[in-house]
């Protein structure tokens, strides 16, 4: 479930990763299947992406009756070493602002 760009090419600049991180800052209550519906990925693909964000410490669930909600430590910085001098509070506060992501 890819979503086209305008000029019909693949690539993008952000990774789902990235999306994800950043739909759940948005929302921290959000469903798996909403994530996913929002970003163009399947339900798996979120879930896998979810516990990688988890497994990296990016990512804290909770459970909250039969639902999840998530809290982002924003403070972890990014994993590339060109990027490692920044926290990805600088990317969910550039995206999360916006409605890039309804």
């Amino acid at each position: 479930m890819e979503t086209a760009t305008p000029d019909g090419k693949p690539w993008t600049f952000l990774t789902n990763h990235a999306r994800v991180l950043v739909g759940i800052a948005r929302d921290p209550d959000a469903r798996v299947r909403d994530l996913a519906q929002r970003i163009g990925i399947t339900e798996r693909s979120a879930q896998l992406i979810i516990g990688d964000l988890e497994e990296a410490g990016y990512l804290t669930r909770t459970r909250v009756g039969r639902r999840n909600t998530y809290t982002v430590d924003a403070h972890r910085p990014f994993r590339h070493p060109a990027e490692a001098d920044h926290d990805v509070q600088d990317l969910i506060e550039l995206f999360a602002r916006s409605d890039a992501y309804t």
